[in-house]
């Protein structure tokens, strides 16, 4: 009596079992990752600083507080990069002439970026300056 059925409309990503559906975006979300990892070259540039911060907290022995902070950095910069992509994408989608909303768009977004790396670079110093220090 106080429920009602909606009638929401099936998409292509509706069909299947529930399992079948989880692993298609499982699969969706990794081409994701290669598209970007191949094509966007800003990707390549984070992970080329996760690898050198993760082999850096490994040598410097960062306590366990520190490494989840380190890692939440790295997560925060490589999601936001991939919105960053994602929006561009979209705008490209929309239009590719020149057009003053779309660079505001693709700007804006790309600044979101640059804050979280600005950020991650800042704790990054916090937690490895003093124990490069300590070491001379």
């Amino acid at each position: 009596m106080f429920i009602r059925k909606h009638n929401f409309v099936k998409r292509r990503k509706d069909e299947g079992t529930p399992l079948q559906r989880y692993w298609a975006s499982f699969k969706h979300a990794v081409d994701g990752i290669v598209y970007a990892m191949e094509v966007e070259h800003n990707m390549l540039i984070i992970m080329i600083a996760t690898i050198v911060t993760l082999v850096l907290g490994y040598a410097l022995e960062i306590s366990t507080i520190e490494a989840i902070i380190i890692i939440m950095c790295i997560c925060l910069v490589m999601a936001c990069e991939m919105i960053n992509t994602a929006i561009e994408a979209v705008v490209d989608l929309i239009t590719l002439k020149e057009n003053d909303l779309a660079r505001i768009a693709k700007d804006s977004v790309s600044s979101a970026t640059l804050i979280l790396s600005f950020m991650s670079l800042i704790i990054g110093l916090i937690i490895f300056v003093p124990k490069i220090i300590e070491l001379f």
